[in-house]
């Protein structure tokens, strides 16, 4: 399940993005109109800026801007940034593996398997979606 945090970045990207203009948008701008909570959404926003997909301008006009093209924008990124790991269980993920506690031996393991699956059919949709898909 997607955190809120993960949610509101992707709708606030996704508003963002539909902006005509290039001009910077305000973060109370983004907040009123996703129905976000002005703080979380700075936070959220901070996050972004950090790793790269927004930019920021202050003062009279300023706001926040995409860095990149929004088809140059993959949802696995944007996810991996907000969420952290993509997999269900830590013993299936790629860039966050650990081994679960309670397995005895992964290769027989049913929900290992299954958890497999389910991860690399994720990674298969989100690796081909990008914010402009969104917009």
């Amino acid at each position: 399940m997607l955190s809120k945090r993960t949610k509101y970045g992707i709708k606030a990207l996704t508003f963002i993005a539909r902006q005509e203009e290039d001009a910077p948008v305000q973060t109370s701008t983004v907040s009123a109109c996703e129905n976000i909570s002005h703080k979380f959404l700075e936070s959220i926003l901070l996050t972004l800026r950090k790793a790269g997909f927004l930019g920021s301008k202050k003062g009279k006009g300023g706001g926040y801007y995409l860095l990149k093209d929004a088809s140059d924008i993959r949802m696995i990124d944007v996810i991996r940034v907000l969420e952290g790991p993509i997999a269900m269980l830590p013993c299936v993920s790629l860039n966050f593996y650990e081994k679960c506690a309670d397995c005895p031996d992964e290769n027989t393991c049913s929900i290992h398997k299954l958890m497999l699956e389910v991860r690399d059919n994720t990674l298969k949709v989100l690796r081909n979606k990008f914010l402009s898909d969104l917009v």
